[in-house]
């Protein structure tokens, strides 16, 4: 037996209608056609679907069946359909983001918060266990967005900018250091650096000042959350290098000092890497140009 999905919808239009002609209405044919198709039905399941000579028209027990796998199954059909077109249009599909700066999480939560306001339909999702592998995950189909700061060379990826920030050091206002106007990779050595668990080449600190000068600091302690990097520099227990859209609040605590990196002072720059192939999805722009209103905010004083 071969049940398309227009047999589905013809046995459910004459059950709503009651009868043949209305049905014929309802779908848009003639009622002789409508007839022929239900005698193909029952030709091919070997029953009848409708008790004959019947007002309304009546389904038999057979009929009942199929009316009962046409409610279930043609809803689903539906709402599938409705999905691809919203594929098809841009207003659904699938935002999952993987992050390679780990003090992200202090931004990026309130564009998601907006993000989800202006398309409900974007199914939206970050994947931390993909931060050491994110641009693979990408080029897989595993994340849709990265944000990183190492933009490289990649076939099928595009580098998109969002913002310029600039790692900044902190250390409690009593710290020898604070009288420093800035600092420079000679003043790690002997610290302790607190930093969050990731790796150093991921690390502004490391891989903008202290690799480049082949200066190491005497302990480097990792802390997962930056309230606890900051609440551990406070009582003196190591220095931080942190972005300044981070430490933005700690400008203006008496317990604490932020010194530029170098006498020019650092910047670095934030991307979201998208795949080439999405570029057209409008969801993926307007996410980018969230991200870049988040960071005016956050920075102004």
């Amino acid at each position: 037996m071969h049940i398309e999905f227009r047999h589905l919808r013809t046995i459910k239009a004459i059950h709503d209608t009651g009868g043949l002609s209305n049905a014929a209405d309802l779908l848009g044919m003639t009622q002789s056609a409508l007839s022929h198709q239900i005698k193909g039905i029952e030709d091919q399941a070997g029953v009848e679907l409708f008790v004959r000579r019947t007002k309304p028209l009546r389904l038999s027990a057979a009929g009942m069946k199929l009316l009962a796998a046409a409610e279930s199954i043609l809803p689903q059909v539906a709402a599938l359909e409705a999905e691809f077109d919203g594929l098809i249009t841009g207003k659904a599909g699938r935002l999952h983001i993987a992050i390679e700066c780990h003090a992200c999480f202090e931004w990026l939560m309130p564009v998601l918060d907006a993000f989800r306001k202006a398309w409900p339909e974007v199914d939206v999702d970050i994947r931390p266990g993909l931060a050491f592998d994110a641009l693979p995950a990408l080029r897989r189909e595993e994340v849709d967005l990265v944000v990183s700061s190492d933009p490289e060379t990649l076939e099928g990826v595009e580098f998109t900018p969002i913002f310029d920030y600039e790692p900044v050091f902190v250390a409690a206002a009593s710290h020898p250091l604070a009288r420093k106007q800035f600092v420079e990779a000679e003043d790690f050595r002997g610290q302790t650096l607190i930093t969050y668990p990731v790796d150093r080449h991921r690390l502004d600190v490391f891989n903008a000042l202290l690799t480049p000068a082949k200066v190491e600091p005497a302990t480097v302690r990792q802390v997962e959350l930056t309230a606890m990097i900051l609440l551990l520099v406070a009582s003196n227990r190591g220095v931080a290098v942190l972005p300044d859209w981070v430490v933005r609040q700690v400008r203006y605590n008496s317990d604490y000092v932020t010194r530029p990196l170098t006498a020019q002072g650092i910047t670095k720059r934030l991307y979201a890497a998208t795949r080439t192939a999405d570029a057209g999805l409008p969801y993926l722009s307007h996410v980018v140009r969230l991200a870049r209103q988040e960071a005016v905010k956050l920075q102004r004083p």
